[in-house]
């Protein structure tokens, strides 16, 4: 097994679920300390610091000698929930590929940049290589806006999976909250009642003809057209009760040129009375091709330039002023019963990391 494969193997060993999708989740204190860890026997400088109690990043730096560039290479260290899984912390291995939660998203690309940055200790490149290792960016990505208030980079390479294909552009994602309000009533005296989830008629079938609208209309080159769904709805005491409340969770994702302000503006459009409330907006995201950072890993790693469907922390490092690609290895089963990643695919990231790297903070 190679030290990546080993190390990659126990990253996924260990427990991170993230508390805030599952009650009682691990988070990411254990990994951390053992990302600390590693990267200090590797020689980077390590530094571990908390945006939310309890909930730590790791920043690792590969100090440069002095006038070069800097790059930051960025994976988050929660997961999802292993709900479903036969064995969410096994790593094992089978037909070159590593199987258990995380593996693919994205214990695979923080696993590839700590070994790349391990190998840029002995590189002793001009400009500092920074790994920052996250937490909390399956739900409101705290550590990654942390990171971006706090550590300055002049590029940076956010290491999600995107099956070895240089990530230039993303969605973005709005989560609203619509609700409406009626009276609670027994049902045998309709004259006291009023039925709010029936209030929430128009609102739906207002939001269905919105996203027909959306996917009939302007569609970005790489990402397509826009979209929406609804995501939750709930309401009501019991059978024989009027509901007095009826709450509905829409998510709309958008293209590069939408705004939070047109987005809202629409589905209040739409609401048919129901109050519109925004829980989290996340900004889409699209870099330049003709960045230097784009230009390296295209040719670095041999391949073309694509969308990505999923949002990524890449957006608030953009927002940020780095300008931020995507790029990481191979794989399937993000967020489902099984999980695993192309171990070769990731060795490759490990070697494009470095390569960039050299050449980018000389």
């Amino acid at each position: 097994m190679s030290e990546l494969a080993e190390l990659l193997r126990q990253l996924v060993a260990l427990d991170s679920v993230n508390p805030d999708l599952v009650p009682g989740g691990a988070g990411e204190g254990e990994i951390a300390r053992f990302v600390a860890s590693w990267c200090e026997r590797a020689g980077l400088t390590v530094e571990v610091e908390e945006p939310t109690p309890g909930r730590p990043n790791v920043i690792a730096t590969v100090q440069g000698t002095s006038g070069g560039r800097s790059l930051m290479l960025n994976a988050h260290m929660d997961t999802v929930g292993v709900a479903g899984m036969d064995e969410p912390f096994s790593g094992r291995i089978d037909g070159g590929r590593l199987y258990g939660r995380g593996a693919y998203d994205m214990k695979a690309g923080l696993a590839a940049m700590m070994v790349a940055g391990a190998a840029a200790v002995r590189e002793r490149l001009r400009g500092d290589v920074v790994l920052t290792a996250v937490a909390d960016e399956e739900y409101k990505s705290v550590g990654t806006e942390w990171v971006a208030r706090r550590v300055r980079a002049d590029a940076a390479i956010v290491t999600e999976p995107t099956e070895l294909r240089v990530g230039v552009a993303h969605k973005g994602m709005i989560w609203l909250e619509l609700e409406t309000t009626g009276c609670a009533a027994h049902g045998s005296r309709p004259h006291l009642g009023d039925d709010a989830i029936l209030k929430m008629a128009p609102a739906l079938a207002g939001l269905a003809d919105l996203d027909l609208r959306l996917r009939a209309g302007r569609a970005h080159p790489l990402l397509g057209p826009p979209s929406l769904h609804a995501s939750t709805i709930e309401g009501g005491r019991e059978w024989s009760i009027y509901p007095d409340r009826c709450v509905l969770r829409v998510e709309r994702r958008t293209i590069p040129g939408e705004t939070l302000e047109d987005v809202e503006a629409e589905i209040r459009e739409v609401a048919g009375g129901a109050s519109v409330r925004v829980e989290l907006a996340r900004l889409p995201h699209q870099i330049r091709d003709d960045e230097e950072i784009v230009e390296l890993l295209v040719r670095h790693a041999g391949t073309d330039r694509v969308g990505v469907s999923y949002w990524a922390d890449s957006a608030l490092l953009a927002a940020a002023g780095i300008p931020t690609v995507l790029f990481g290895p191979a794989g399937e089963g993000a967020h489902a019963a099984v999980e695993w990643v192309d171990l070769a695919s990731v060795e490759h990231c490990a070697d494009v990391y470095l390569a960039v790297a050299q050449e980018f903070c000389r």
